[in-house]
């Protein structure tokens, strides 16, 4: 999924900037072999707040903030899959990484593992709060600029706990170290008393409307009939629902129109970041859009997925590489990590588009907007993105309860530090206007592509 990161000095990205050749990623562990002698031992990431160790036989990952550490309590030997490749980068610095292509994380050689690592100490619930805070104080992206003091809240928190509180208690101290916090990766989820509880802050204003309309507290209504205004209203009968029901296409006279609901999960029998059942929909898709006077491409109601889903796709709209942005983990001294959007060689379309964006499209669908508004025949159109950008970083605490927080900063082509704020569109529009939630979408759709059409629509200027 995604993750993030905060440099020294901001750099601005060059678009013409020429990509260099890189050195190969090789496996950690070779298929029933043991692991690289070169990365036996204890090595701590830049950001994100790990400790691995590496033996002859795998690997143990270990989670450290302020001082104190601890094993990781699930089960896997890579839980976040981000230990399958290494290469070296120096002397003592290694990146790491699940997956070439995604995200590279940096890690430093220790001369040992540290005690606190192996410590038999008890995690009272005091010690839990206190590394909680610390992990927020550490890794949580424009804390300052937020305005979010982490030593007051620490303390604050542990005010309402000592080394015997009740599960509730503990509760109660995590819930209010974050209140506030209006951030769709943050999260908190455990089991207190019995019960389980979840902690799900930063909800966008849009789907919030939803919930309340609906007696039930879902959405699935509104969900039907956003899928009916599709296929039925603007696509009269014409278009396709393809995917895993996770993409809708379809032209509407000379205008093509795409709509992405999530990054990834294309097939029930195949891995959710797997890209060949999106590529098989694209395939026919762009071939449809041949001719076209343009493309709407619509991310208004997507959630999210994977980066590399996200870059997938939009490389069907270049025929040139582009710098798209970098990402860089918070608190970490060294190189960024450049983003660029490579032409895909498979059918495309490099005419006018126009991409469809709300408060509700979030985290890789925003790296995907972030993508398309590097390109030239780009133009963002409707609302603000949630401006939830980073890889959500998983932090199972020792008492078996889960946080989740963002770790990294997200930096546009021109420099611009994007986490927290979001992409405003070059030409607003209401595309879920809060008087008529049900039908409003695709009114709003059917209009832009009207004005397209009629050529009463600009484009971006780059």
């Amino acid at each position: 999924m995604k993750r993030l990161s905060l440099a020294t000095a901001v750099a601005v990205l060059s678009l013409a900037a020429p990509a260099l050749a890189e050195s190969p990623f090789w496996p950690v562990q070779p298929k029933n072999g043991p692991v690289a002698t070169e990365l036996r031992g204890a090595w701590k990431s830049r950001g994100y707040g790990w400790i691995v160790q590496f033996g002859p036989d795998g690997a143990q990952l270990f989670h450290t903030a302020g001082g104190a550490c601890y094993p990781d309590p699930r089960r896997e030997p890579d839980p976040d899959g981000v230990l399958a490749l290494w290469r070296a980068e120096g002397p003592g610095v290694v990146s790491l990484t699940g997956d070439a292509e995604g995200t590279r994380y940096t890690f430093d050689r220790l001369p040992n593992l540290p005690t606190d690592c192996i410590s038999a100490a008890g995690w009272t619930p005091d010690r839990i709060v206190a590394f909680a805070a610390d992990t927020f104080a550490e890794l949580y992206p424009r804390s300052a600029e937020r305005k979010l003091d982490w030593p007051a809240r620490k303390a604050k928190a542990l005010a309402q706990v000592g080394p015997s509180a009740t599960e509730d208690q503990l509760w109660l101290a995590l819930a209010g170290l974050l209140a506030g916090l209006d951030d769709p990766h943050v999260e908190l989820h455990g089991i207190a008393q019995g019960a389980k509880r979840d902690l799900e802050p930063g909800e966008s204003p849009t789907l919030l409307r939803v919930r309340a309309a609906d007696p039930a507290g879902e959405e699935r209504a509104w969900l039907q009939a956003y899928r009916e205004g599709i296929l039925t209203s603007l696509l009269q009968g014409k278009g396709r629902q393809a995917a895993n029901n996770r993409i809708f296409w379809g032209r509407v006279d000379d205008v093509g129109y795409l709509n992405i609901l999530t990054m990834g999960a294309f097939a029930r029998n195949a891995a959710p970041d797997d890209p060949r059942p999106l590529d098989a929909v694209l395939d026919e898709a762009f071939a449809a859009f041949a001719g076209a006077k343009a493309v709407v491409v619509d991310v208004s109601n997507n959630r999210g997925g994977y980066d590399t889903i996200s870059r997938r796709i939009a490389a069907r709209f270049t025929a040139q590489p582009r710098v798209a942005y970098a990402k860089v983990p918070v608190g970490a001294k060294g190189p960024q990590q450049t983003i660029r959007v490579e032409p895909s060689g498979a059918v495309g379309f490099t005419g006018p588009v126009y991409v469809v964006t709300s408060d509700i499209t979030v985290s890789a669908g925003e790296t995907f907007t972030l993508m398309m508004k590097a390109l030239s025949n780009v133009t963002q159109v409707g609302a603000t993105t949630r401006g939830a950008f980073s890889d959500q970083l998983p932090k199972p605490l020792p008492n078996g309860w889960t946080l989740a927080l963002p770790a990294e900063l997200y930096r546009s082509a021109d420099g611009q530090e994007m986490e927290g704020r979001g992409l405003a569109p070059e030409i607003p529009l209401v595309v879920f206007p809060e008087a008529d939630l049900s039908e409003g979408h695709a009114k709003a759709i059917a209009d832009l592509i009207t004005k397209i059409r009629e050529g009463a629509v600009g484009t971006a200027a780059r």
